[in-house]
């Protein structure tokens, strides 16, 4: 992860931060010193830490460049300051690149600075409005991010796979440039990695899918979120239940290496709450909700104020449906744990249905399965000469051969379910759809695998959005 250090002290430095703060990439860590006493909104607290002081002093600065930083960027509206900042930055760091706001044309040729210039900038935009001149592609449309360019690296989710086979909706590959060529993108047309894709569509879809292109293992829960949360109703689990939860929980925490959440509503046993605090220890945050009848609409609030990334919940809390209406409306990944040991769990489980659901959430299924060294079972039932399924084996075994990860193809005319049931433990990874809310009346008369996910009720489930 690259530190970013970004130093400014204006309405200029301010709009620039909040637009970083609605970037799309999650490798970056960014410090951010600002000389005014603002409040940014909506910033990851993994990602920001924000200092207030002036960076003209030598002590103050110096203090912050301890650490190595890959770039800094200065935004200072006062030259003077500008330019004592980078003394003091040169002074005790000669190395890190620097880039610079220069307001006032002043820049010198023959430092290391690299100065963005805000009269060539203005002047080039405002050519733009002349008649007759061709406009650039980073000014055609509205400018609000409704057109990007994203170069696909080896490790995507989206290499080797068809045009056709990817979701589009509310965005469109335009066009695909390799090798120096451009190539009219159609359904048969194959993504190869270093391609440049142009994409056009909702600015806030397209940065969902920048981070699905740029993902790679050993990063779930990201791009989702950066924080596991377990929710205990203690109102409805058993004492041995609600332990062997926190035991799991905390033993998934320290595969992932990200922060625990736990969140308690309805406390009715202070022994089980201490027992709780003391499972915890540093490995987990308690929370208990001490209100009379909690809201369940608190879910999706504590999802969005925490940045959570994997929703943990017991089988019979999953089993409420209005639980999972409100975590379905969260869009994020939920890990409902069952009354078996996950510690000894081997083997994640997929089984292909026809709608390719299964394709959009590929790469987080090596991620997981990689993160916890389970090996990783690919069931195709009914199996008949069908493009779809077709196409996603073919792009399971290309990403089998990028990640270096070996997979199970097994082909059955039968519906797998029943052979499931009669092993011992599994991980069973799913799309998390509407099909979820399906009854189980209907369900009854359904060979969906995904429509049938209740019999596999007593097994851990794994159930993961299909749009990040």
């Amino acid at each position: 992860m690259k530190k970013i250090l970004i130093v400014s002290d204006g309405a200029i430095g301010s709009h620039f931060i909040e637009r970083v703060i609605g970037t799309y990439t999650s490798e970056n860590l960014y410090y951010v010193v600002h000389t005014q006493d603002i409040e940014f909104d909506g910033y990851n607290p993994a990602r920001f830490k924000f200092f207030r002081f002036d960076p003209t002093s030598l002590y103050k600065i110096t203090n912050l460049l301890k650490m190595d930083f890959w770039q800094v960027i200065l935004i200072l509206e006062n030259g003077s300051d500008l330019e004592q900042t980078i003394k003091n930055i040169r002074s005790f760091k000669p190395s890190p690149r620097i880039i610079a706001l220069d307001l006032w044309n002043a820049q010198s040729p023959d430092d290391d600075i690299e100065w963005v210039n805000m009269q060539e900038l203005i002047a080039a935009n405002l050519i733009d409005y002349l008649p007759n001149i061709p406009v650039l592609a980073k000014n055609i449309g509205l400018g609000s991010g409704e057109i990007m360019e994203v170069l696909v690296p080896f490790g995507s989710s989206f290499v080797y796979r068809h045009i056709g086979s990817i979701e589009q909706k509310n965005w469109k590959i335009a066009a695909i440039y390799r090798n120096r060529q451009l190539i009219i993108p159609s359904d048969n047309k194959m993504i190869q990695p270093n391609d440049t894709l142009v994409l056009v569509g909702d600015p806030s879809v397209l940065r969902s899918i920048y981070r699905a292109i740029k993902r790679e293992l050993g990063q779930f829960p990201a791009p989702f979120g950066s924080r596991l949360y377990l929710y205990i109703d203690m109102a409805v689990e058993k004492k041995e239940s609600i332990m062997a939860l926190v035991r799991r929980s905390i033993y998934v925490q320290k595969t992932l290496h990200q922060p625990l959440i736990i969140k308690v509503i309805n406390p009715g046993d202070i022994d089980v709450l201490r027992m709780i605090k003391a499972s915890a220890e540093e490995n987990a945050t308690v929370e208990i909700c001490y209100a009379a009848q909690p809201d369940e609409a608190n879910i999706l609030n504590d999802i969005k104020k925490y940045h959570i990334g994997l929703f943990i919940v017991s089988q019979t809390l999953f089993s409420t449906k209005s639980i999972r209406k409100k975590l379905y409306a969260g869009n994020v990944p939920v890990l409902k744990l069952a009354d078996r040991s996950f510690s000894s769990l081997r083997e994640s489980v997929v089984i292909l249905s026809e709608e390719g659901y299964i394709g959009n959430i590929s790469t987080t299924i090596f991620d997981v399965s990689s993160q916890f060294g389970f090996n990783l079972e690919l069931i195709d039932y009914l199996h008949e000469e069908e493009g779809r399924k077709g196409e996603i084996i073919e792009h399971f075994n290309n990403l089998s051969t990028i990640f270096s990860k070996s997979i199970q193809v097994i082909e059955q005319e039968e519906n797998p379910i029943q052979s499931l049931r009669e092993r011992e433990n599994f991980l069973h990874v799913l799309p998390f759809t509407t099909k979820m809310f399906t009854s189980r009346l209907n369900a009854c008369f359904s060979t969906d695998p995904e429509v049938l996910y209740r019999k596999l009720d007593r097994y851990h489930q794994l159930f993961i959005p299909t749009q990040i």
